[in-house]
């Protein structure tokens, strides 16, 4: 049995030749999350962007009343600031963690646009991303919600033809809770303590190219 334990072990020990996947997957899977995030916050900032207009990457003015107004947005101080930092910080967020450089760095300020997201948007709709009716953290929001959700369905049942609607996946609610927010906090939290990982990020060769010129 102990043969069979160390045979399994010095197995584990080997895959950790491909550990740098598990940071590549994270960065690449957090790419297209903070690329859309910035990109909707900022005048023609997407990879089409000469096509739509002049490139000015300065946040829409609607977004800057929205992190201003306390009556139906944020209501944040210096909202034009905060709207530029949570724009800038998402739009190159994403393009340093697509080549992995500065990832630990650029890790810090995503993981605070988290937790101000978190507290300042979606903390008062619970835990939940997608509205349940049952379960640990349901709530009444959530459950009123499924509710109006069965309402839906029957009434597209009823009036639509709700095959086609569904033909792709079920109707879903959406809760806005803290859920998507508190994932992408760990993800990045995760990169922040073990960097871009080797051979896929310009951290990577940028440290090999020093350690070699440090050893000459």
């Amino acid at each position: 049995m102990t043969g069979i334990l160390n045979c399994l072990q010095n197995l584990l020990d080997r895959s950790r030749a491909f550990d740098f996947l598990g940071p590549l997957a994270l960065r690449l899977y957090l790419v297209p999350i903070f690329w859309m995030a910035g990109t909707k916050k900022l005048e023609n900032a997407g990879l089409d962007c000469a096509s739509n207009g002049p490139c000015s990457f300065a946040p829409k003015q609607d977004i800057i009343d929205w992190f201003g107004n306390a009556e139906w947005g944020l209501g944040l101080p210096f909202p034009e600031l905060m709207a530029y930092l949570a724009a800038y910080t998402e739009y190159f967020g994403a393009i340093l963690l697509l080549v992995g450089l500065a990832v630990r760095w650029i890790a810090v300020p995503l993981m605070i646009t988290m937790v101000v997201a978190a507290v300042t948007v979606h903390w008062s709709n619970g835990w939940l991303a997608i509205a349940e009716g049952s379960g640990i953290y349901a709530t009444e929001r959530t459950q009123g919600a499924v509710e109006r959700l069965d309402r839906a369905k029957e009434i597209l049942q009823e009036h639509a033809n709700y095959s086609w609607l569904t033909e792709n996946g079920s109707l879903v609610i959406l809760n806005n809770g803290i859920e998507f927010a508190a994932t992408y906090f760990i993800m990045l939290l995760a990169l922040f303590f073990i960097g871009a990982g080797k051979y896929f990020s310009l951290d990577y060769w940028i440290a090999r190219k020093w350690r070699n010129t440090g050893e000459s």
